[in-house]
């Protein structure tokens, strides 16, 4: 295993190249995300510089199998000529112009995502979709919508607060922040926006009230309805949630959850607004990651998996009940639109890219191998319990995640710095994998892995033996 991801890609991706002068160039002028600026050496920097399939290359010519398909979003893999040849297409016919007017691949897109979205419900919602670049935007779009839908359909404006949880991520606007829950995240933008309330996460492993499942009764579950009402519905717009919580280390809920959360929201008359940012095509094992309790949301976000990386893009979902308010029948006479715009939201290329990539992932049945393969991988990674840092695995899907303990009994997490030191020691071995990381302090102690949804059992075994290998070496040299 270790010497093939040492050895150069000559053969499978072409002679490496460029100037030389990335590193410089890099350290000088770029800043990251979640980086300081200058805080890196230019000398140990990787520059990525091509991938093909589960493999990316950085400028030394190393091989990397990529365990978390770049930022949870590569779907269906690296070097897709059909998309590419798609957005070409694309770009040499209308390369761009404001979504004021429409557009073939848009409108094509928007139509495939609402069939989508009712293929598991019992009644077509009637889906209208807002375009978008990130899944940030979609959310924020999200809760503006929430909040001015309530004060078109009701003629008042007390329904505007957004119930979120406590270690969720949903963008990095201040109101998306404000609606998650990643202390270190907004730390610096602070205050944030009023009209957020935050409620423990399904996160059983470390339950935030003590409990065990199933005598727990979903505590986390209650605490949302709790919340309703102790704010007192009728001033609640939305519930933002992830059908599986993920930034913070994949919180896979029990599966009363989100049916409970449903019936609240519905019981209160607030909207369920879904994050389908990481969980939505395929990466669970199902198109969404809600299908799999049988939830109707009235709000959908996505992005990421939504064109696979290979363009931005993001989208927002609502309901015939939603869109319906912003009409001048469905408001009374209160509005005659929604007043959103997006300079980039609905730009063709990424719609081309998006509809072949959607192609590609029912062509390809991936859904379904991301459920098998994951199977099998978690599998694996239940066998490296002989380490005694490994405290719990869970997730489903292509989305998976290790947490890794100082003491199994106590469930101490593990020092943060021996945690990227795995991390490390996997990319020694020539694969990468996530961690959790600028969450809350203490969280930073939690693999993470969703690679592209193409992997087989193969690839699922080499990334057990890197742990395997990088668990081994722990601490040593």
């Amino acid at each position: 295993m270790v010497a093939r991801a040492r050895t150069s890609s000559r053969d499978l991706l072409g002679a490496p190249s460029g100037d030389g002068t990335t590193r410089e160039l890099d350290a000088r002028f770029v800043w990251h995300p979640l980086a300081e600026p200058g805080s890196a050496d230019a000398g140990s920097l990787r520059v990525a510089v091509r991938a093909r399939g589960h493999f990316v290359e950085d400028d030394r010519g190393r091989l990397y199998l990529d365990a978390m398909a770049g930022l949870w979003c590569v779907n269906v893999g690296y070097g897709r000529r059909e998309i590419a040849d798609a957005v070409l297409r694309q770009m040499t016919e209308l390369p761009y112009f404001p979504h004021t007017w429409a557009n073939r691949p848009a409108a094509r897109l928007a139509a495939r995502l609402a069939g989508l979205l009712d293929a598991s419900r019992a009644t077509p919602g009637g889906w209208r979709v807002f375009f978008v670049q990130s899944g940030s935007e979609a959310n924020e779009a999200a809760i503006k919508v929430a909040r001015a839908y309530h004060r078109a359909r009701r003629g008042g404006g007390a329904r505007a607060k957004v119930i979120g949880r406590h270690l969720a991520y949903h963008g990095f606007t201040l109101a998306t922040l404000a609606a998650g829950g990643m202390p270190e995240r907004s730390l610096g933008f602070e205050p944030l926006p009023a009209g957020f309330v935050r409620v423990p996460p399904p996160y059983c492993y470390r339950c935030p009230f003590g409990l065990t499942y199933p005598r727990c009764g979903v505590a986390c579950a209650r605490a949302v309805a709790a919340a309703i009402e102790g704010e007192g519905p009728e001033s609640v717009a939305a519930v933002l949630v992830e059908p599986i919580q993920s930034g913070a280390g994949v919180f896979d809920p029990p599966d009363e959850y989100l049916p409970m959360v449903a019936e609240a929201c519905r019981r209160h008359g607030v909207l369920l607004m879904v994050d389908e940012v990481i969980t939505g095509f395929g990466r669970t094992g199902r198109m969404f990651g809600h299908e799999w309790w049988g939830v109707e949301p009235d709000v959908v976000t996505m992005a990421k998996g939504l064109a696979s990386g290979y363009a931005p893009i993001g989208a927002m979902a609502a309901t015939r009940e939603v869109w319906g308010a912003f009409t001048v029948e469905g408001a009374m006479g209160a509005t005659s639109g929604l007043a959103q715009v997006s300079t980039f939201g609905g730009h063709a290329a990424s719609a081309a890219a998006a509809l072949a990539n959607i192609d590609i992932i029912e062509r390809e049945g991936l859904a379904e191998n991301a459920r098998r393969v994951g199977e099998r991988l978690k599998e694996g990674l239940r066998t490296l319990f002989r380490h005694a840092v490994v405290g719990d695995v869970r997730g489903r899907g292509l989305l998976l995640a290790l947490e890794l303990v100082a003491d199994r009994a106590s469930r101490a997490p593990l020092a943060e710095r021996l945690a990227a030191e795995v991390v490390e020691r996997c990319l020694e071995a020539g694969v990468i994998v996530g961690r959790t990381a600028h969450v809350a302090p203490g969280r930073g102690q939690v693999l993470t892995f969703a690679p592209p949804l193409t992997w087989s059992e193969d690839e699922a075994r080499e990334l057990v033996l890197a742990l395997d290998f990088a668990l081994s070496r722990l601490g040593g040299e």
